[in-house]
């Protein structure tokens, strides 16, 4: 299972010349072995959300609008991996670990450990220092 990180998430929402190389590549992968997290879903719905009633006038509401339908229709394709009970094992371990990431990030991880899916990110950074977690940046 690949899992697609909020930045590769956006990328393939904001589409153009920068998503041409993920979407590539993942034409390549059957549809079913492409998925996300409900922390990335919890990440990008936040912004959505705050673009929206930030909204000042009738059109900028409009396009947030617009921007929060397209969130949806990309989720609606995506298998979503959820935070169960073997991701919160992980989770606790990696802190356990002291795992020095941001929290959600550590819980995206958590995920992708449980379900041994590599995750697509261009965070290599923070991500290189779970353990035994599989991560590349297919957005190069």
């Amino acid at each position: 299972m690949l899992v697609l990180d909020t930045d590769h998430l956006s990328i393939l929402e904001r589409g153009g010349s920068a998503a041409f190389p993920l979407q590539r590549r993942l034409e390549r992968v059957p549809v079913d072995e492409v998925g996300t997290t409900i922390i990335n879903y919890e990440e990008q719905m936040r912004g959505w959300l705050a673009l929206a009633s930030k909204a000042e006038t009738p059109h900028r509401m409009q396009t947030a609008y617009v921007l929060l339908e397209t969130h949806i229709e990309t989720f609606r394709d995506l298998a979503v991996l959820s935070f169960d009970d073997e991701a919160v094992s992980q989770f606790g371990a990696l802190q356990q670990a002291h795992v020095r990431i941001g929290t959600m990030d550590l819980r995206i991880a958590a995920i992708c450990l449980a379900q041994s899916a590599t995750l697509l990110t261009r965070n290599s950074k923070d991500f290189r220092q779970v353990p035994g977690l599989l991560a590349e940046d297919w957005s190069v």
